[in-house]
Formats: C-alpha cells, sequence, structure tokens
C-alpha cells in the first residue's frame, strides 16, 4: 500500500493542503475502488472549473490586444492534458499518487491522464483549504510557463479552434462531427479520430486519448485546408 504524504515531502506544490483533502487529491479511483477509500474525482471537477476562470482571467488581463480566438487557443493548451502532465512530471507528482495493483501494473503513475487529473485535484484541494487568491497565485506559479509557451505555438496552440476559425474563414459550413474507435487494452488502449463536415472527410489522427486523438484530427484537417489554397 502507497503510504499517505505529508505537506513536508510534498513542498514542490509550494502551498500547505489540509490532509483531509491532499490525501483524496493524491488518491485514484482504482486504490480507492481497492481500498474502499476516498478518491480525488470530486476534486478534480472542482479544480478544472477554478483552473479555466483562473486562467481565462489572466489571459483577459495580461492580453488586452488578444482576440477571444486568440485567447482560447492559448487556454486550451495551457490547461490541456499533455500541458498539465507535463507539469506534473516537473513537480514528480507520480511517486506520490496512491494506484490500484492493476494501474501500478500497467504505469499508471507516467499517464497523461492520471497526471493531467491529479493536478486539476490538487488545485480543487488547495481552494478549499486556502480560498481562491492564494489559489490563483498556485496555478500562475506553475501555469505561467505553459501558457507563455502556448502564446508562440500560433494553429499548434490548440488545433480544434485553430480548424473551426479557417472554416469559417473559407465560408465552409455544415455539421463538424468526429468518428472514434478504440482498440487495445485498457492499460495501452489507441484511439484513431475521423473529422467529418457533413458527409465530407478532412482528417484523421491517433493518440492515446479520445481528446487527443480528436486534436490530433483536427491538425490533419487543418493543414487538408491549406492545401485546398
Amino acid at each position: 500500500m502507497h503510504k499517505l504524504v505529508t505537506n513536508e515531502e510534498f513542498a514542490t506544490w509550494g502551498v500547505q493542503i489540509a490532509e483531509e483533502y491532499l490525501h483524496p487529491a493524491l488518491t485514484h479511483r482504482s486504490w480507492a475502488y481497492e481500498n474502499d477509500g476516498e478518491h480525488a474525482e470530486r476534486l478534480e471537477f472542482l479544480g478544472d472549473s477554478i483552473l479555466g476562470v483562473v486562467v481565462a482571467d489572466y489571459l483577459f488581463s495580461a492580453l488586452p490586444d488578444a482576440t477571444e480566438g486568440d485567447m482560447s487557443k492559448i487556454k486550451a493548451a495551457a490547461v490541456s492534458e499533455r500541458s498539465l502532465a507535463e507539469l506534473a512530471r516537473d513537480l514528480e507528482l507520480g511517486s506520490y499518487i496512491r494506484l490500484g495493483r492493476g494501474e501500478e501494473l500497467s504505469g499508471g503513475r507516467n499517464k497523461d491522464s492520471i497526471l493531467a487529473d491529479t493536478v486539476e485535484a490538487l488545485i480543487g484541494a488547495t481552494y478549499l483549504t486556502c480560498g481562491i487568491a492564494q489559489t490563483r497565485d498556485i496555478v500562475l506559479l506553475h501555469l505561467k510557463p505553459k501558457i507563455a509557451q502556448a502564446q508562440a505555438l500560433g494553429p499548434a496552440a490548440d488545433w480544434r479552434t485553430a480548424f473551426e476559425e479557417k472554416l469559417r474563414e473559407r465560408g465552409i459550413a455544415g455539421h463538424l462531427h468526429y468518428e472514434i474507435t478504440g482498440e487495445g487494452p485498457d492499460h495501452a488502449r489507441s484511439y484513431t479520430a475521423h473529422v467529418y463536415i457533413d458527409d465530407r472527410y478532412w482528417g484523421s489522427g491517433v493518440a492515446t486519448t479520445r481528446k487527443q486523438a480528436r486534436l490530433e484530427a483536427c491538425k490533419s484537417a487543418y493543414h487538408a485546408l491549406d492545401d485546398e489554397e
């Protein structure tokens, strides 16, 4: 059984979190199901909402000349699963998470989805312990470098938004939808997404999560639009 973490051991986060929230925030549902305890999912829900508000508020103030589309792309990239997972690795969060046996054996400590969810849960736990002002400071302490990276990415900051904007620029209307299939065992699943406007195919993408596969498909579709120029 993975031991309970203390705030002293978990100093990299930057603020003391009440143990009643810290322990669930670092507990994956797989551990909770095996040991009949609390897990992080409710805190993830709370943290995800707070993260979105904090980053949106920061972008609105810091980028007074940015368009809604620009801010949306930067925000999407900065708070993406990949970005949060990179942050979690920088903080070595994987070593603190309590996982069930199956997730432990399948490399759960390094899965983007689990790492990103843990960051969101910690944000929720920080808010419940410290309030919104200190939570904002912690979020920006960790996310400002990700925001700066996203500003430099251009369309790559959010391929879905970039693709949708380019469709509007070209006057291409219709029903945007995706077909997504998955294959492989749960611990090593791969998803393939295809993007369509009505019945017309525009691109495909493959990734380890459904969300990332959609983004990869939009990247392919964005370049397909470029090729038509």
